[in-house]
């Protein structure tokens, strides 16, 4: 039975959010999988997790003394993980007791599997769906979209299938995958980057599966917040950043012609109508930080 319940790293990242940070390792003391270590990244600025290792000595705490963004966070959990499949989870998340399970045998089905992402719903709303799978996205509008999304649960969504990608709430990969895709590209810093790493994967020969069996509850948007200026700046930053690396040929052409004369009005049309400056400056500087930067599309993993 060993074989068929390999080691598990589960990789979080704690920012700023401690008590966030220990709900969740209290869900995963209760979860029914005999194989795991689980490893916090803590990129604290203000409330430190130094707490968490005294509650929670079964976890690896790692403190690297800055904000490495999710990809660089994650980068430095992969970097020392030592289990058969790599766990990436939010937080901001809670975990049924068997989730584990599903996702491994899923991954034990098709040795082409690459990637697998659980059902996730809503925390505050239980039977709402937030993730079933997502469409593929669009490589010259950049919109793709979420399969169930604000659906109540009814079962609907229960069959396993391939997706175009993972959520980045939580992904969990195979080592043998891991190592021939490489780290994630630490340049996004927060936002899209789990989108562009599926791409990798994806080019790799891999599949991405979504298993219903498996189910995760996310609180979302727990660190930056909702409505803050710090998501707008990254959404428009990384959205088109995601389309350089991700779009080629024509219709890269197409994707430009797209993005400055339909994407870019629409959205400071809308912040004008609303005169909301702070979100229509970060929505511009976001933008205008592909140009800054042009030749930062390269598949490196700092610059």
């Amino acid at each position: 039975m060993a074989n068929h319940q390999p080691k598990v790293s589960i990789i979080t990242i704690n920012f700023n959010s401690t008590d966030v940070t220990a709900a969740l390792l209290r869900s995963l003391e209760k979860i029914t999988y005999p194989s795991i270590e689980v490893i916090v990244v803590d990129n604290s600025t203000k409330d430190f997790g130094y707490q968490l290792p005294i509650d929670f000595p079964w976890i690896t705490y790692l403190e690297p003394g800055e904000n490495l963004g999710f990809a660089g966070g994650n980068n430095k959990g992969l970097r020392i993980a030592t289990g058969e499949y790599y766990l990436l989870l939010n937080n901001d998340t809670e975990v049924d007791a068997g989730f584990l399970e599903p996702l491994i045998e899923r991954f034990q089905t098709n040795a082409n599997i690459g990637v697998v992402c659980p059902k996730i719903l809503y925390f505050d709303e239980p039977d709402v769906i937030q993730f079933a799978g997502y469409t593929p996205i669009n490589p010259i509008s950049g919109r793709g979209f979420g399969i169930g999304y604000l659906e109540k649960d009814t079962g609907q969504h229960d069959k396993a299938m391939p997706t175009s990608r993972a959520h980045g709430a939580a992904m969990i990969f195979s080592k043998a995958a891991f190592e021939k895709v490489g780290l994630m590209a630490e340049l996004f810093f927060l936002y899209y980057e789990e989108m562009d790493y599926c791409e990798r994967f994806k080019r790799a020969g891999y599949t991405i599966w979504y298993e219903p069996s498996s189910k995760v509850w996310h609180k979302e948007s727990m660190s930056t917040g909702k409505g803050s200026t710090l998501k707008t700046y990254y959404y428009s930053r990384n959205r088109l950043l995601y389309l350089r690396r991700n779009t080629f040929g024509y219709q890269k052409i197409l994707m430009y012609i797209y993005y400055t004369a339909i994407a870019l009005p629409k959205n400071l049309l809308g912040y004008l109508v609303k005169r909301d400056w702070p979100h229509l400056k970060a929505f511009w500087q976001g933008f205008i930080w592909n140009f800054s930067n042009s030749s930062k599309d390269e598949y490196d993993l700092k610059t």
